[in-house]
């Protein structure tokens, strides 16, 4: 029954999928969708085998500080609040160690993908400022720490 374990694994791969295709079309990650991947978390802790003490007690707390930290990049005018929702909706999934890589790709392929969209901009010649889609490098950071998971427990 290990299909059980990996259901919800794969609906988080769909639903981070449909947030970068959104965000990517209109520059929003839908509060529906952060509330459906953050709700399913405890689904995916009681599938994986998760302890009640301290594992679960230690995702919440990580996914409550990093709302907090990115709350103020957020107010900073530096992140849209649906990107802000969604890491910490993925921080109730991917253990701290994950987390912490994911947040490392998520950054080079934001400072990327910001540069790509400050170039569009500029060679377009359009007013104000661009619009990052961030969610892109969220979902796809994510995405690359749970398949370098899955491909890692496959070796061995």
């Amino acid at each position: 029954m290990i299909w059980i374990r990996d259901l919800p694994l794969g609906l988080l791969c769909a639903a981070l999928l449909y947030a970068a295709w959104g965000d990517l079309r209109t520059r929003t990650i839908p509060n529906a969708l952060n509330g459906a991947i953050a709700l399913a978390a405890p689904l995916w802790w009681l599938t994986s085998g998760h302890a009640v003490w301290p594992d679960m007690a230690i995702q919440i707390g990580m996914s409550v500080g990093l709302f907090t930290l990115f709350a103020l990049v957020f107010m900073l005018g530096a992140m849209g609040g649906g990107d802000v929702k969604l890491i910490a909706a993925i921080a109730l999934w991917l253990p701290p160690f994950a987390m912490l890589s994911m947040l490392q790709v998520m950054a080079i392929a934001g400072g990327l993908l910001t540069l790509i969209m400050l170039v569009v901009h500029k060679r377009r010649r359009a007013p104000g400022r661009p619009e990052i889609p961030y969610g892109v490098a969220i979902a796809g950071a994510t995405l690359w720490v749970v398949a370098n998971d899955i491909l890692t427990a496959l070796r061995h």
